[in-house]
């Protein structure tokens, strides 16, 4: 596991969120991703964590291409689009409701050529895993804020992972809840923090898990 945490004051404003689109540019292609605040809320904007961990994957550090990667609670799914620009094989998902919001942010912004590596798919965190096989690389931004979904995200995570999966995870660490859920991913997985300031990020390192129990 490695962790990405940063400090919000690095980035933009709140207000950004309620605007329809921001533009973004990674991986050579100006990516500009819908958002819907007022009728989707967090789900449907672009949060500081997903940006940083986009540098974090664009540093290069990690060799995606070729590799099977999930994102988990997508959201506008820019971390999914960055990673399938980058030659993952990405599935991208979120609850049932983001995902034709999802599908035209990616339609929208991957070459066609790219299109057919991409798969939206809803996914709540705890159930019908056994539609999802284990993936080489499991990324999720600013999914570490409900207590009360921790122990199915966990489930989800140990249930996508094998003991060769690196997780990436970006967030703040806002709360002592943060900090508990990570506590509970030390358990089954080996891990990294890399902190994120002024634009300058740590190289990587792989993990992985130290458990196989489901």
């Amino acid at each position: 596991m490695a962790l990405v945490p940063y400090e919000e004051g690095a980035l933009h404003v709140l207000q950004r969120f309620h605007s329809s689109d921001a533009t973004y540019n990674f991986v050579n292609h100006s990516i500009r991703i819908k958002q819907n605040w007022k009728e989707m809320g967090v789900s449907a904007v672009v949060w500081d964590a997903a940006v940083v961990l986009c540098i974090f994957l664009e540093a290069g550090s990690i060799n995606l291409k070729g590799s099977s990667v999930i994102e988990l609670g997508a959201g506008a799914g820019l971390v999914g689009i960055v990673a399938a620009l980058l030659g993952a094989h990405v599935t991208i998902t979120d609850r049932e409701m983001a995902v034709e919001f999802l599908e035209l942010n990616v339609k929208e912004n991957l070459p066609k050529d790219l299109q057919g590596n991409v798969f939206i798919k809803p996914l709540t965190w705890g159930q019908s895993l056994e539609n999802f096989p284990t993936f080489d690389v499991i990324v999720g931004a600013d999914i570490i804020y409900l207590e009360e979904t921790f122990p199915d995200l966990l489930k989800t995570i140990l249930h996508l992972s094998s003991e060769h999966t690196l997780v990436l995870l970006s967030c703040r660490l806002r709360y002592q809840r943060d900090q508990n859920f990570l506590d509970m991913m030390k358990e089954h997985f080996n891990g990294d923090f890399h902190a994120y300031f002024e634009g300058l990020i740590a190289d990587p390192k792989l993990s992985s898990r130290t458990s196989n129990t489901r």
